[in-house]
């Protein structure tokens, strides 16, 4: 496990100055809304590796688009409902007086990505979509200190074998710059060796922010029910952030070498039952020295840090009734040596 590292004061994506994230949940309906919201607008890339993603807005962060800076980034729950959420927080942004303007007119530009957690458990007749709300809530609530777990987009995640959350950590880097990943985990596989307490991250773990369980001695491969298969009701979202100088397209490569983080820390990642997406966002504050070197840490960075969050997301899962999954928490003690 990794000694060395330097974390932020926070271990969160907030670490990255100038960033902030809200949640908002409902717990009966048991799903939610994360919002990543920047003091000014930040340069913005995506890279999707999933086979079933659900999002919007991702089309112009691509590197040869117009428009390269962005409000906000919304994680959501509720499949196709939860794009709404997006919605929400265009609509106070905008009620703020930001956005991108065109004329007399301000449009904030919010992309956004969602996970399936419709059978989860939670109660889902509702009369009208409440992710519109969620969206404000989730930006009105936006802070440099945020919970994790069985909050915001991950209140309603879950993995093969226990339930899926709300994670974070982040990493200062000998150059001076910090990268962070947020993610809510709802992924097809498995964030455990087996239902053990072993995470696939361990290698990567900081002070025990996960356990301090270690790596497991034995191999063992993750048996996916059916169940879970049919029900195409996975995806894990993200977004790693940097205080770096990033362009556009070097977003998109930080996004892309962060994915490696997914297949650190989950197995399998990357399904066609996945709809697996990472966003990537640079606040712009410092600049890059030696660029091609600083390009290859931070991307190498990236993946570290998506990697111990998604552990960190099961790890801080809480339970609540009605669950479909077990906590890894109800299971296995926090330290095990």
């Amino acid at each position: 496990m990794s000694s060395s590292l330097t974390t932020g004061a926070r271990n969160l994506i907030t670490d990255v100055a100038g960033l902030r994230v809200g949640n908002a949940q409902d717990y009966t309906i048991k799903t939610g809304t994360t919002v990543l919201l920047g003091d000014a607008p930040f340069t913005a890339g995506v890279h999707v590796m999933g086979g079933a993603p659900g999002t919007r807005e991702t089309d112009l962060l691509a590197p040869d688009k117009t428009v390269e800076q962005v409000d906000a980034l919304v994680l959501s729950g509720g499949s196709a409902f939860g794009l709404d959420a997006a919605s929400g927080v265009a609509d106070a942004l905008r009620a703020q007086g930001r956005g991108f303007a065109v004329g007399d007119q301000l449009v904030p530009i919010v992309p956004g990505a969602i996970l399936f957690d419709l059978i989860n458990g939670g109660d889902k007749n509702w009369a009208q979509n409440p992710y519109k709300a969620l969206g404000a809530q989730a930006l009105g609530n936006a802070a440099a200190a945020f919970d994790l777990g069985s909050v915001g987009a991950g209140t309603g995640a879950t993995t093969v074998n226990w339930k899926g959350g709300l994670g974070s950590a982040s990493v200062i880097l000998p150059s001076g710059h910090t990268v962070g990943a947020l993610v809510a985990v709802n992924a097809l596989g498995s964030a455990t060796v087996g239902d053990g307490p072993h995470f696939w991250a361990a290698p990567f773990e900081h002070a025990g922010e996960y356990g301090n369980h270690g790596p497991a001695q034995t191999y063992e491969d993750t048996h996916i029910p059916p169940t879970k298969l049919a029900a195409h009701a996975n995806t894990t979202i993200g977004i790693v952030a940097t205080d770096a100088a990033l362009s556009q397209a070097q977003c998109t490569r930080m996004a892309t070498a962060a994915h490696d983080g997914y297949a650190r820390a989950l197995f399998p990642a990357h399904t066609p039952m996945d709809g697996d997406l990472i966003f990537a966002a640079s606040t712009g504050a410092l600049s890059l020295g030696h660029e091609a070197f600083d390009l290859l840490t931070i991307g190498h960075a990236a993946a570290t840090v998506m990697a111990r969050a998604i552990a960190r997301a099961v790890y801080l899962a809480t339970p609540s009734k009605t669950d479909s999954h077990p906590c890894y928490a109800q299971h296995h003690a926090s330290v095990a040596h």
